[in-house]
């Protein structure tokens, strides 16, 4: 079992993880640039069916921020944890039942993905 760090130090992996209460989380940021034409779509895609998967998988939403005139997307998903806690949470995500059930007949409304992990540097 991994100790709780404070904020802005680093694990393992050299990444700073975010403490919350005394518990370590990491934090992934998640940037689209969507589709042309499908912004509307994807964010009512969306709506329904991350705050219903993402956290019955072990995830929080941190924020979801659209921008209509860019045609972006903009999110953040975190985990208990450090990264290799999350990456194992997501592996499993990726692989499960519910996951592939949301995405099932949705065509593909992302045309660029940038996903990293961020540091906290909150004081």
């Amino acid at each position: 079992m991994s100790r709780a760090r404070p904020s802005g130090e680093r694990s393992s992996s050299g990444a700073r993880s975010a403490v919350q209460n005394g518990r370590v989380k990491t934090i992934q940021l998640r940037r689209y640039t969507l589709v042309d034409g499908s912004y509307d779509a994807f964010v009512e895609w969306w709506h329904g069916a991350m705050p219903a998967v993402r956290p019955a998988a072990g995830f929080s939403i941190e924020f979801a921020y659209g921008l209509r005139e860019s045609n972006e997307f903009v999110w953040a998903v975190s985990a208990p944890g450090d990264r290799e806690a999350f990456l194992e949470l997501e592996k499993a995500y990726m692989a499960s039942d519910a996951r592939a059930a949301v995405f099932e007949g949705v065509p593909q409304r992302v045309a660029v993905y940038d996903i990293r992990f961020i540091d906290d540097i909150a004081a």
